[in-house]
């Protein structure tokens, strides 16, 4: 008799049996005990069918986690860089006024870093925004580029925008720095402190101005400013925009103005 025991404990067919001893067990210690004929229509379809609840309800917890966060970036300023690709924005003989934003604008983001104000440029090389937009309808480049750039200040969390561009005039004795804002104090006093910044730069005394009629100044609701930054069209603000050394010294008076309103505001 013990030799047979011992032959069947050893046997194939126990060690395959033991799992489901084991889950009968351990459901009549629980106060649920199983029948031996119904154990294996147990093991077959109510613990699959626990796991698959138990998978949906993370899924569900995962889904109402309130500690997801957004993977898009945030900082405090955007920089907008007016133009690019397709669009060269005003333009002197070979010189576009998209290079000479993008050139000043990825100068005024390293400044802006290096003084410990988070930055973003919504574009770093030479391609129109509008490129990018394809969720607006219009047919018109020129209405979705406004449209993305408006979407972008949106989409990131930032405090405020800084849009760079270039003016243009008829007549080649124009010139100096010129920024535009909203219809609201925030906007202004930025402008203020810009306009400032640049005026002592380039040795103006210019006052910025209410850019009513500019798209990106209506439709973005975080304090926004347009800076003209001088025009090509005039000789000598045309070398200043276009030498890298001025370059500098232009983002830097940005820069400054930026630091100036976040103090004051």
């Amino acid at each position: 008799m013990n030799m047979f025991l011992h032959r069947l404990r050893r046997s194939r067919w126990l060690r395959q049996l033991r799992p489901l001893l084991t889950a009968v067990t351990l459901l009549s210690m629980v106060g649920h005990a199983v029948p031996a004929s119904a154990s294996h229509a147990v093991s077959l379809t109510m613990l699959p069918a626990a796991e698959e609840a138990s998978n949906e309800a993370v899924d569900n917890q995962r889904l109402d986690d309130p500690r997801y966060s957004r993977a898009l970036p945030s900082a405090e300023v955007l920089i907008d860089i007016g133009h690019g690709g397709v669009d060269g924005g005003a333009v002197y003989q070979d010189t576009l006024e998209k290079d000479i934003n993008l050139a000043i604008g990825k100068k005024l983001y390293l400044l802006l870093r290096s003084s410990g104000i988070r930055a973003i440029l919504n574009r770093d090389g030479d391609y129109a925004l509008s490129d990018d937009n394809r969720w607006h309808g219009s047919r018109s480049r020129h209405q979705r580029d406004l449209s993305q750039r408006s979407q972008l200040s949106k989409e990131i969390d930032t405090a405020l925008v800084v849009s760079l561009h270039v003016n243009w005039s008829s007549s080649e004795r124009v010139h100096g720095p010129l920024v535009l804002h909203q219809p609201e104090g925030q906007s202004t006093l930025l402008a203020s402190c810009i306009q400032l910044a640049l005026n002592e730069q380039q040795h103006k005394h210019a006052v910025p101005r209410l850019g009513k009629p500019f798209y990106l100044l209506k439709v973005v609701q975080s304090p926004a400013v347009i800076v003209e930054m001088g025009y090509i069209s005039n000789g000598h603000d045309r070398a200043m925009l276009t030498n890298p050394r001025t370059q500098l010294a232009v983002a830097d008076a940005i820069a400054s103005g930026v630091r100036n309103y976040i103090l004051l505001r």
